[in-house]
């Protein structure tokens, strides 16, 4: 492949993740300094850091071939491009954030109707517009440069919409959630002419299997261990698996290696439970990429 894939790396909140998600994926970006360009261990492709908020812009307009941006912004800047793949990752937790309506806790507002006539202070300022007027409710929505939770505090607006992952940091400032207005999550998305280019989108679809399988692998480890013959129809019944545990005899022995490949969140309470059942030298691995 010579053509070269010019990919956007969105700067801010979600960069360091990225970068290590890319990492686990089995690409080295090394962002030097203030440099807008990192560098890639990958000659068919040229980063840039570019604000998520801006990134579908450039990719619809071709500056860039691809990106990594979010479904909320995509929505926000209202941009023609193609959805490549679902990344559901963030700085916080392997969720999807959520846009939603806050108020003061003493308001009496309990639902978006309740602020009718109000102000409503956030950075996703279109997006508020049409999901207000789609219901028929006036309001007034600025544009908030950050600290958009203190813009109720101060009295500068009547409510907000602020994006959240565990909502703490919306209570810790007084505020209470009415209604969440939607859910959004990383995308890699592409130009459509660059998904036309049979080169280019061969380069495309590579970085979308990959990244996918580092996500998958984040969920899941492997789990090997020894048990004795007896024992081995009642272990396997025990173990969930992406297929069938594999089972191989040991050299010159009645027990068998089982090995197979779990969610995260059932090891703790599955681990003592084969313990029980016979299953001895029980080890547990991570997974780069499960693909």
């Amino acid at each position: 492949m010579n053509t070269i894939l010019k990919l956007g790396i969105p700067k801010g909140s979600l960069q360091n993740a990225t970068v290590e998600l890319f990492r686990r994926s089995g690409w080295k970006i090394d962002v030097n300094g203030r440099s807008y360009f990192p560098e890639i261990n990958d000659d068919n492709i040229e980063c840039a850091l570019c604000r998520a908020q801006e990134m579908s812009r450039y990719v619809e307009n071709g500056t860039m071939d691809a990106g990594l941006t979010g479904k909320d912004w995509i929505a926000e800047n209202r941009s023609n491009v193609h959805v490549v793949a679902d990344l559901v990752y963030s700085k916080v937790s392997a969720r999807p954030a959520r846009w939603v309506l806050a108020v003061p806790f003493d308001s009496p507002a309990r639902k978006p109707e309740d602020l009718a006539g109000k102000k409503i202070a956030t950075e996703l300022v279109e997006f508020t517009k049409n999901y207000f007027a789609e219901r028929g409710v006036p309001v007034t929505v600025e544009f908030s440069w950050g600290a958009t939770e203190a813009k109720v505090v101060s009295g500068l607006a009547d409510a907000i919409v602020e994006v959240t992952e565990t909502g703490s940091t919306i209570k810790a400032h007084g505020l209470r959630i009415i209604h969440e207005l939607m859910q959004t999550n990383t995308q890699l998305i592409s130009n459509h002419e660059s998904w036309e280019n049979p080169e280019k989108r061969e380069k495309i679809e590579q970085i979308a299997l990959l990244l996918q399988g580092a996500l998958l692998g984040e969920k899941l480890v492997g789990l090997k261990m020894n048990v004795p013959d007896f024992c081995l129809e009642k272990v396997v019944s025990l173990l969930p698996s992406l297929n069938a545990p594999t089972v191989a005899s040991l050299y010159k022995s009645t027990w068998y290696s089982v090995e197979t490949v779990v969610n995260t969140h059932v090891v703790r309470e599955l681990i003592p439970v084969l313990m029980k059942n016979g299953a001895e030298g029980i080890i547990e691995y991570p997974l780069n990429k499960v693909i």
